[in-house]
């Protein structure tokens, strides 16, 4: 197979809305396979990346999309993991060093190696080209960095599984959420309706924390036991020394020594979410009851594929909001605006 050109939509530069263009994929390598693209879904890292939010952004022009479902079209000469018509995903890299000690642990986000982590977009791969994301029709991809797709879990909803299902997943598991421990979810948007859906499904007594009680009745129905404003003080006065876990999935700049007094004697405080600016914390809000503030970000290809699984043992999907790849600069601003319930989907078929 030769180098392939597929349609995307991508940004041509800095802050430009996305348009229609056409990208190439690489050729179809011994270990490779060639995914038809269904679904990919819309994180708020790909806002903040197109418009330079994190930095310079880029390299443009930029396909976006890391929450990628599709099928396995073809496959390499090499390939044992896969077959065409799997159903697959691909998720927030594409690759890694492969040698490094946390690549060997099965942690490949953390590679420490020369190559690190390849991002699925915007990142140099081995052959030295930009990766280009899942705002495509097309995707090569290492049959290694690719997981198997549940049959019980439709294709739109599995997408944002491959992001915000496991950047949830991920910290869940490492700080043992479950039977006997409290969960406290700040912000119930993509990520966090996930924390909840998650977090209930372990079997731990789960609470939100969100500004206001807009979407109460939503996150009682998702599975959470406890549903509180953050923006009443008394929140704060009343769930104080409360929670063994919380899980912070907001990008915003929140008094966090008021949340770490909502922990009990060495409970965590995880940043999942990632603000433009840097974040402050008194060493005596962690001082006073040996708490913790902690970071993760998303799991590795085993611990991924452990929670596809899950979710479709458990029966867990996003709440997703199909759209057209037109819609996409549309969806970008709603999802500024928070009105998504929770995840954008798009069709790639309309590409």
């Amino acid at each position: 197979m030769t180098h392939t050109t597929v349609h995307a939509y991508a940004a041509p530069a800095p802050k430009a809305p996305l348009e229609r263009t056409t990208i190439v994929r690489r050729e179809l390598g011994a270990h490779d396979i060639l995914i038809d693209i269904t679904y990919a879904g819309i994180c708020h890292s790909d806002i903040h990346t197109v418009r330079a939010e994190w930095g310079e952004g880029g390299p443009f022009p930029l396909v976006p999309g890391h929450e990628i479902a599709g099928v396995v079209a073809e496959v390499g000469s090499g390939v044992t993991r896969h077959a065409p018509g799997d159903r697959v995903g691909v998720g927030c890299f594409v690759d890694s060093c492969r040698t490094c000690e946390n690549c060997r642990a099965g942690l490949q986000q953390y590679c420490t190696g020369e190559l690190g982590m390849v991002g699925t977009y915007g990142a140099t791969g081995r052959d030295g080209r930009i990766t280009q994301g899942g705002y495509s029709t097309q995707l090569v991809v290492d049959e290694n960095y690719a997981l198997r797709i549940p049959d019980g879990i439709p294709l739109d909803a599995a997408a944002p599984l491959l992001c915000a299902g496991i950047t949830l997943y991920s910290p869940l598991v490492h700080w043992q959420a479950g039977p006997g421990k409290k969960v406290a979810v700040v912000g119930l948007g993509g990520l966090g309706h996930m924390g909840v859906k998650l977090a209930h499904a372990m079997g731990a007594e789960v609470t939100v924390l969100s500004q206001s009680l807009r979407k109460k009745e939503d996150g009682l129905r998702l599975g959470a036991d406890h549903y509180h404003a953050t923006s009443d003080p008394a929140t704060f006065a009343e769930l104080a020394g409360t929670f063994d876990l919380i899980l912070n999935t907001v990008s915003a700049d929140l008094d966090l020594d008021a949340y770490l007094g909502l922990l009990r004697t060495g409970g965590t405080l995880v940043q999942l979410g990632a603000p433009e600016r840097p974040l402050s914390v008194s060493p005596f809000a962690l001082i006073a009851a040996r708490t913790s503030f902690a970071g993760s970000m998303i799991g590795g290809i085993p611990e991924t594929q452990e929670m596809l699984d899950f979710c479709g043992e458990h029966g867990i999907v996003p709440e997703i909001e199909v759209i057209r790849a037109e819609q996409i600069n549309e969806a970008y601003e709603r999802v500024l605006a928070s009105d998504v319930r929770y995840r954008f989907v798009i069709d790639t078929a309309t590409i």
